[in-house]
């Protein structure tokens, strides 16, 4: 019997992974990588087996995985051609070590060929590589993270001005990062029950943006409503902020949005299109637990912010 492998604990959801993993595994059946070798150490002063990798470059891949029977895959921060190759290395080196499944982290209706998030197409990249390499899988399709528009309510919130993006009256079932890492680490746990499983791990209703924002006033106390305007003015909107259009720019320290416009724009197309708009109970049958409710995040929004960039890229 293998051990569990977790990549990217060093970022924001990885991080949380690793502590829902420590909750239900001991730690001589995990290894944890990540690209700092800082953020390892205290798994490493635990007793827990790590490894410093690196998805931009092979070498060394297939021995950090020698001893792992499942992996779970956290997606990279980047996009485009740099992501699939990184994610190819990965896979590469996971079958080379003998590894039975990888639990991946995708994206909801990532095999949509209509969906137009530019994000999309590296997550059915990903999918269709670890499938025609003949190894088992279980795909974790997330929700859009709920932290990223709580954040954004705030950065309106604090400029007195209506919440403006191009997502219109489409639908989204908004899901905790702190849920989508519970349900790695769940799929890690139990992965000797589910072989090329695709779970779609959304929150607990589907909503318009107009009524997550609703339920930020209701909260807050503030008045945030929402404007729906067009792709280009949504672009606009963030090029006049510093948020660079595609993840080969430069991001601001500190950055409120740490995504590139070019994924945030066609996300929220996606979603004004009905491309996002699935719910389902999959987080519950995994993980046994509600989703994290939108309300709930409002009312501890300080442990609900999206948070820093982390990327050996950028």
């Amino acid at each position: 019997m293998g051990k569990l492998l977790l990549t990217g604990v060093d970022g924001n959801l990885g991080g949380f992974a690793a502590e829902e993993l420590l909750k239900l595994e001991p730690k001589e059946n995990l290894i944890f990588c990540g690209y700092n070798p800082d953020s390892l150490k205290k798994y490493a002063d635990m007793g827990i087996e790590t490894h410093v990798t690196n998805f931009n470059n092979p070498d060394g891949l297939k021995e950090a995985f020698q001893n792992a029977e499942v992996v779970a895959l956290i997606s990279m921060p980047f996009v485009g051609v740099k992501r699939q190759n990184a994610h190819k290395n990965c896979v590469d080196a996971a079958k080379a070590a003998g590894v039975r499944q990888i639990v991946y982290t995708s994206l909801v209706n990532a095999d949509d060929e209509t969906n137009p998030s530019v994000e999309k197409k590296d997550h059915i990249y990903t999918e269709k590589y670890i499938q025609e390499q003949g190894l088992d899988y279980q795909f974790m399709r997330n929700s859009q993270y709920a932290e990223a528009m709580v954040t954004n309510y705030f950065t309106y919130a604090k400029m007195n001005a209506p919440l403006t993006n191009s997502q219109g009256d489409g639908l989204m079932a908004y899901i905790s990062r702190k849920d989508c890492a519970k349900a790695v680490a769940y799929a890690l746990h139990r992965s000797n029950e589910f072989s090329k499983k695709v779970w779609n791990i959304n929150g607990l209703e589907l909503m318009t943006i107009s009524t997550f924002c609703a339920i930020g006033d209701v909260s807050t106390g503030n008045h945030v409503p929402f404007v729906n305007v067009t792709d280009e003015e949504n672009y606009q909107i963030w090029d006049a902020m510093g948020v660079p259009r595609t993840t080969d720019g430069v991001f601001l320290k500190d950055s409120e949005a740490p995504f590139s416009s070019d994924g945030m724009v066609t996300f929220a197309q996606a979603i004004r299109e009905g491309k996002m708009d699935i719910h389902t109970k999959d987080f519950t049958e995994l993980t046994g637990a509600t989703p994290i409710s939108v309300r709930y995040m409002f009312d501890h929004q300080e442990e609900f912010q999206i948070g820093e960039r982390h990327s050996k890229d950028n």
